[in-house]
């Protein structure tokens, strides 16, 4: 124990002080003890070091959050394009594999969000990255139209960003992508009448 107490003093920030021994009285008691002590000569000492040493861990003075974070670069945007529907399309990287075609059944990930950037719903998870890839098939009665429209003409390998109006969007809840979940199919629906914006990328045409 007396080692511990020694390591953890060692650990602190030290301070100058001096003490005077305290004196006894003619009885032999100690007299006025807290008069033995001069104040702290804290001279030259940071205002960091020294609320350290009273206790205060405050996270403004930890320097982890004085780092700047780095900036997050968008992806290089290859080509825009904007359909006679309204569906406003940014290539983002072009697939060398299978095109996806009318009727095809394709395997995907996306990450859907609001046209303000705010985070609706995702295939791949935000902080483990692993996915659930979905199997659409590429027919609007059974996904939204402008979906289906971003899909037809990429190749395996491609990603997409659109612009989706809701006329050609979450018209029912019956068209997918739509997750399972409660929560998350809650949150999907309830923007169903503003447009969204999807990052598409195309894994697989079976």
């Amino acid at each position: 124990m007396e080692a511990l107490r020694s390591q953890s003093f060692l650990l602190r920030p030290q301070i100058p002080f001096t003490l005077q021994p305290a004196r006894l009285s003619k009885n032999g008691t100690v007299e006025n003890l807290h008069k033995g002590f001069r104040p702290l000569a804290v001279q030259g000492l940071s205002r960091r070091l020294l609320l350290q040493f009273i206790g205060v861990n405050s996270v403004q003075l930890h320097p982890v959050f004085a780092v700047p974070l780095p900036e997050m670069k968008e992806p290089e945007v290859i080509g825009t394009l904007k359909l006679p529907s309204g569906v406003r399309i940014q290539e983002i990287v072009e697939g060398k594999g299978p095109e996806a075609h009318e009727r095809d059944l394709v395997e995907i990930n996306y990450v859907c969000r609001r046209s303000n950037g705010y985070f609706v719903h995702s295939t791949v998870d935000q902080f483990s990255g692993e996915s659930t890839p979905v199997i659409l098939p590429l027919d609007e009665n059974r996904i939204i139209k402008g979906l289906k429209e971003v899909l037809i003409g990429m190749r395996v390998g491609g990603k997409r960003r659109a612009l989706i109006p809701p006329s050609l969007g979450y018209i029912n809840e019956d068209l997918n992508p739509i997750p399972e979940e409660f929560g998350p199919r809650r949150s999907l629906l309830s923007h169903a009448n503003e447009p969204l914006i999807f990052e598409v990328q195309l894994l697989k045409v079976l």
